[in-house]
């Protein structure tokens, strides 16, 4: 008898530890966002907000340059996007870029050492691009980034390409019947989604396509769904990967009280609205038009390019890098030179120039 109930003490306590395993341990900081009493509270983990601490710290700046003499693109060949600043101005801006993107390779990870007006390099035209959709950002939508802004950092942290992105899932493997097929949900182990059994992509219908994200029903009781479960899985999805991504709990753009009211809702919402259709932007006019040329190791299982989500730029809080205004020290990548450009404009991309990839 005495055994026997040793045994099952031992495996109660193996079950209680197993259903503990993926808690996070105690205390934790809460800070009141709300009206007192109505659950507005953001919870974080000091832990791990120190331990992530190292990643959300800006660059040292360079010294300014001499903004007067002759401009870049009466210096040097085939300057498009950077020629109205001087060659001081632009040489400390290629400086600032290699160490924001490529310290390890230098110039050469987009220039042809031989001739640096050459274009045939496909990571120049990608970062000609990139400082374009930096301007653009910047410029075009302070409704997300306000004056803050972004640069190249923001994503890149140092690397060759951001850390955090995403490509389309191949269509799962099945018989064709219900067995075997996960319907894009129900899979251990995806990020995208905090590890949930929601649809583990919820960027292609928001991000590329403008889906519908918006499933509340507007009456009490509604007698028929205005929007199917499924549908509502995929938004629940994309609400998760917006609470990982920026390190916040619903409250931060919800009321507890009324999650669809947005005359209740903190500021917070209406910037990720904005944020939102920024993304898409990003994906569709800047990302997307770039596949041609790219190497195939930089592509997806399916052939897509790596685009952008809330991560990419977030990367674990509400404000990239906490809030530092790298823009203030870059002015040249707050907005294009001269008139304002249409976004319809910066769809076109000169692909005759690019190298056919390998």
């Amino acid at each position: 008898m005495a055994q026997t109930r040793f045994a099952l003490i031992a495996a109660a306590g193996v079950l209680a530890s197993t259903l503990l395993v993926g808690c996070e341990r105690l205390p934790m900081d809460t800070q009141q966002v709300g009206y007192r009493g109505t659950g507005m509270e953001q919870v974080t983990n000091p832990r791990i907000v120190a331990a992530n601490a190292p990643r959300h710290v800006a660059p040292p700046v360079l010294d300014p340059a001499d903004a007067s003499g002759p401009r870049a693109s009466q210096a040097y060949q085939n300057v498009k996007v950077l020629g109205h600043l001087s060659v001081g101005e632009f040489t400390r801006t290629m400086i600032a870029i290699t160490n924001w993107v490529s310290p390890e390779q230098g110039c050469v990870y987009c220039h042809n050492p031989a001739n640096f007006a050459d274009d045939s390099m496909q990571t120049k035209i990608v970062s000609r691009r990139m400082v374009q959709m930096t301007q653009e950002i910047n410029s075009t939508w302070k409704n997300h980034v306000v004056d803050t802004g972004v640069t190249c950092y923001t994503c890149h942290r140092g690397k060759n390409v951001p850390e955090y992105k995403w490509f389309a899932d191949p269509p799962a493997p099945s018989a064709g019947r219900m067995l075997g097929n996960d319907f894009g949900q129900n899979k251990a182990g995806k990020k995208s989604v905090g590890n949930a059994s929601l649809p583990y992509d919820p960027f292609t219908p928001y991000f590329l396509g403008k889906d519908e994200i918006r499933f509340t029903a507007t009456t009490a009781l509604p007698v028929n769904a205005q929007v199917p479960l499924k549908q509502a899985e995929v938004t629940h999805a994309l609400m998760i990967h917006m609470s990982e991504g920026l390190g916040v709990g619903c409250v931060n753009c919800h009321n507890t009280r009324a999650f669809a009211e947005w005359s209740q809702s903190p500021p917070a919402r209406v910037q990720s609205w904005y944020g939102i259709r920024m993304v898409r932007e990003v994906n569709n006019v800047f990302m997307v038009p770039l596949t041609p040329g790219q190497p195939k190791e930089r592509l997806g299982r399916t052939g897509d390019i790596a685009k952008v989500n809330c991560t990419t730029c977030h990367q674990g809080v509400n404000k990239p890098l906490n809030g530092a205004k790298m823009l203030t020290a870059h002015p040249e990548l707050a907005k294009p030179a001269g008139a304002p450009v249409r976004t319809s404009a910066l769809s076109e991309l000169p692909l005759s120039l690019i190298k056919p990839a390998n």
